[in-house]
């Protein structure tokens, strides 16, 4: 009787397990759906500025802008000067090591030290915001040196954009931004929306080399290149197929200023896009990519040219590194591209005062308000940001005065190959860590609020 008793045991045991092993499965299916992975990398062989985006990540809620919009803007931080403008490289590495710890952000010891700075914690924007959202930023006073009536400043304040759009935010960074609490701050965001990547002497040695002011804003040279004009047109030249034939190359070199990004193939194709570029965005990745996938093309380097800057899109150190070792004229010192010289990206006349690095403040909010994506809730969330293409688009819209856009994805876009210069269609390619069908939307939204003027086929 007893061996039948403990059986009868063992057997309910037994079924207990695998019913608690079954719904722990049901459970895991239920909150990890299974997606089918996308082709998941920067924008490395991507150089059109927007897509749609990949079939898989569904489930846009349909109010998104208008939760954007309603949600009141939080209160911008100051950037603190560091008054030394870092003497030595040294002094500051020195005066980091005492503040930068482990501990969270909002820690006793590093509030304290924001009081003595000026340097305010502020509330997040919403209740439901998670931690790496982060929409707070540094403010300074940014002066554009421009007498335009009716530029974009003065039309986004009664445009649907104008509670999201921050006047104050620093687009570049330089030296004065590297103080202490900062970096301690912004290290918490990885990638290209903090400085997570990058150690503090290396972000300081690199700024100090770029401390002059033409790294500190984007239209550094308009006061010589005006000619009395009081607005600055900004061409801003994505490498959509819908240029294909356009026949736009004069109607964007007559512009001020020329934007283009990543594998922008020009030779051949000046009647159709152009042949002057000013500012040149990227990042070290999508660089080095662009040159191995579009080496057939033409395209063998960034474009050279006496009145070119160029952008760095920082993803981690090697950005950083690569710009310091350009403004030096010395050789990559470590990490991917150790002992390359720059020159051959930049050319000979490369100097400290064309190159610039984007302020992972300003990529951060243009995440947030701007491209705040459903991605951002799911499993590619730590990869996600926009596309370098619209960095740079929404760059020349916080720069400019007119911003007339080029080669930019429109829903028509399956009617044209990927890139203008594709010898044979191609359709679009979709990426995980992009959300290519919001940002279309958004450019449609800019175009009709009259932020810019996006180029579209009539057919």
């Amino acid at each position: 009787m007893m061996a039948l008793l403990r059986k009868f045991l063992v057997a309910v045991a037994v079924v207990s397990c695998i019913l608690c092993i079954y719904v722990l499965f049901l459970n895991l299916e239920w909150t990890s759906p299974a997606v089918t992975p996308v082709r998941i990398q920067d924008v490395t062989q991507r150089t059109h500025s927007s897509s749609e985006e990949p079939k898989e990540l569904h489930g846009r809620q349909n109010n998104h802008y208008q939760l954007l919009v309603s949600t009141p803007p939080t209160k911008v931080l100051p950037v603190q000067n560091l008054k030394t403008q870092a003497a030595t490289v040294l002094q500051v590495h020195k005066q980091v090591q005492g503040n930068v710890s482990t501990s969270p952000f909002w820690s006793d010891k590093l509030k304290k030290a924001n009081k003595s700075t000026g340097v305010q914690p502020t509330k997040p924007a919403g209740p439901k915001d998670p931690p790496y959202v982060g929409d707070f930023y540094m403010s300074e006073n940014v002066s554009l040196h421009t007498l335009c009536p009716d530029g974009i400043r003065a039309r986004v304040k009664s445009s649907e954009f104008g509670k999201r759009f921050l006047e104050q935010i620093p687009v570049v960074q330089s030296l004065k931004h590297a103080a202490p609490e900062q970096y301690q701050r912004l290290r918490r965001y990885p990638g290209t929306h903090g400085w997570g990547g990058v150690d503090f002497k290396t972000l300081v040695e690199t700024l100090s080399v770029l401390n002059t002011s033409a790294n500190q804003e984007m239209l550094d040279d308009w006061q010589s290149r005006s000619n009395d004009a009081r607005c600055r047109r900004c061409a801003v030249v994505g490498n959509g197929g819908i240029l294909n034939g356009s026949k736009k190359g004069k109607e964007i070199d007559d512009h001020h200023y020329i934007f283009r990004t990543n594998g922008a193939v020009i030779k051949g194709f000046e009647e159709d896009v152009g042949s002057r570029t000013t500012h040149y965005t990227f990042s070290t990745n999508t660089l080095m990519n662009s040159m191995r996938s579009y080496s057939r093309y033409g395209y063998r380097r960034p474009p050279v040219s006496k009145e070119t800057r160029y952008v760095f899109l920082p993803d981690h150190d090697r950005d950083y590194l690569l710009a310091k070792a350009a403004a030096t004229h010395t050789l990559v010192e470590r990490g991917a591209e150790r002992n390359r010289d720059p020159k051959k990206y930049f050319g000979e006349d490369v100097s400290a005062e064309k190159l610039k690095i984007y302020h992972p403040d300003f990529v951060r909010y243009l995440r947030n308000r701007f491209l705040r994506s459903s991605i951002l809730k799911g499993r590619y969330r730590n990869i996600y940001r926009p596309s370098t293409g619209a960095v740079m688009l929404l760059a020349a819209l916080h720069s400019c005065d007119q911003v007339n856009a080029y080669g930019f994805m429109t829903p028509d876009y399956r009617n044209y190959s990927d890139h203008y210069f594709d010898t044979k269609y191609h359709p679009v390619a979709f990426f995980a860590n992009h959300d290519f069908r919001l940002e279309m939307k958004l450019w449609q939204q800019l175009h009709k609020a009259g932020l810019i003027n996006l180029y579209m086929r009539q057919r």
